[in-house]
């Protein structure tokens, strides 16, 4: 039985390459190869780099960048820190119209450039968040943030947000930013892994 079970893994695992070959599929998850994803009204096929020489980019091959972000930077509020799986679920929901969701690449835009992003993401640079003013308008026109005498954030979207990485500061000033506003903290979550995880798993990029 546990042959059969191992045989049928196996052949899970395999796939045709454009010619015809039997090729093993890198996997998101286990049975998950791909997600089609809308980005800017056009489909995304998210997946990881299908190519098993594939490695990733020079641009993250040094390692003295930055420094080390905390798994958990806001408290006492409680953002929630996320991975790459929960990352694609929530672009998944995106794609599919749900637009109380936000996924949001803080990097200054030079970085989105070289690096692309992720699908569904949008660019809004950490430092549009650093003073008030300028983050009220954000927060009013793109975060469903309601402004009146008081701001209501009943109906403010659930922002996913993200940066270059564990050793990257650009997300959490942007997150500090939102939270001193008032911004609630179980509507923010920090993918810390960032562009670096993302692309060294050989997921898809975008251009923002």
């Amino acid at each position: 039985m546990k042959k059969i079970i191992l045989l049928f893994a196996s052949l899970l695992a395999l796939g045709v390459n454009a010619e015809g070959e039997v090729t093993k599929e890198v996997f998101i998850s286990p049975g998950l190869v791909f997600v089609d994803i809308v980005h800017n009204s056009e489909t995304v096929r998210l997946q990881r780099d299908q190519d098993r020489e594939n490695e990733i980019s020079d641009f993250y091959l040094k390692t003295a960048r930055g420094k080390i972000q905390p798994m958990h930077p806001f408290a006492p509020h409680l953002v929630e820190t996320i991975g790459e799986l929960d990352v694609i679920d929530y672009a998944k929901k995106r794609s599919a119209g749900d637009d109380t969701i936000m996924i949001i690449d803080t990097r200054t835009p030079n970085w989105p450039v070289i690096t692309g992003g992720i699908p569904t993401a949008v660019n809004i640079p950490y430092t549009r968040f650093k003073k008030k003013e300028r983050a009220l308008e954000i927060m009013e026109d793109k975060l469903g943030v309601q402004v009146d005498d008081t701001w209501d954030f009943t109906y403010a979207k659930t922002l996913i947000m993200y940066c270059n990485g564990v050793w990257c500061g650009q997300t959490p000033a942007a997150i500090k930013a939102l939270l001193s506003y008032g911004y609630p903290a179980a509507k923010i979550k920090y993918y810390r892994g960032g562009m670096n995880a993302w692309k060294s798993l050989g997921l898809t990029t975008v251009n923002l």
